[in-house]
């Protein structure tokens, strides 16, 4: 990582987050349940994206697998950790880290076996991240529902998934495996494959 973009040295979610994984949350985390799921649905050959990725067990799950995973967060201090632990597992020439605000960072279209994201949610990128995804491959997501309010009424409204999201915003073109809810956190999960071309 050089340095960063002026835009985001200040930017409040870097600023945010960076204080979170600097107190000591977040760590590099056993990986989420939903890269575990992807991974045993066999995506085809090619790289992996991990958004919001923060220091991501998924990502050295991925890699430890033999994928190439792009790692995209905000949050330097996240990113400098799971590099560092990808170091120390001898899989750092496999990880390769994106300090950015998914706000306005897009990935290249059908660049990607496999799109994961957990625990955000951005309408803007959904779509963009669906194009990412090559044929037969998979496009996994996890965030907060709008139910979830009701028990964090903080959460802004448009952080969170409306009812039937993120499948009813799927492009043609993708077929829903799973789409859970998951009530006692609040969230749903979906794992989508892109149809083969024919």
């Amino acid at each position: 990582m050089g340095e960063l973009p002026g835009r985001l040295a200040d930017h409040p979610d870097r600023l945010r987050w960076n204080a979170r994984y600097e107190d000591g949350a977040g760590g590099t985390a056993a990986p989420h349940p939903l890269a575990g799921r992807v991974l045993a649905l066999g995506p085809p050959a090619g790289p992996v994206l991990d958004l919001a990725s923060g220091p991501s067990g998924g990502a050295l799950l991925f890699a430890a697998a033999g994928r190439r995973v792009t790692a995209v967060d905000i949050s330097d201090v996240a990113l400098r950790r799971l590099a560092a632990e990808a170091r120390d597992r001898g899989l750092d020439g496999l990880i390769t880290v994106v300090e950015a605000d998914l706000g306005g960072w897009r990935p290249g279209p059908a660049a990607f076996a496999a799109v994961l994201c957990t625990g955000y949610w951005d309408r803007a990128i959904f779509a963009p991240a669906a194009g990412a995804v090559l044929p037969g491959g998979l496009l996994a997501w996890e965030a907060f529902t709008v139910e979830a309010r009701r028990a964090r009424p903080a959460l802004p409204e448009e952080w969170c998934l409306g009812p039937g999201e993120p499948a009813t915003l799927l492009p043609d073109g993708f077929t829903v495996l799973e789409q859970e809810d998951l009530p006692d956190a609040g969230k749903r999960r979906l794992i989508a494959r892109r149809n083969e071309r024919r």
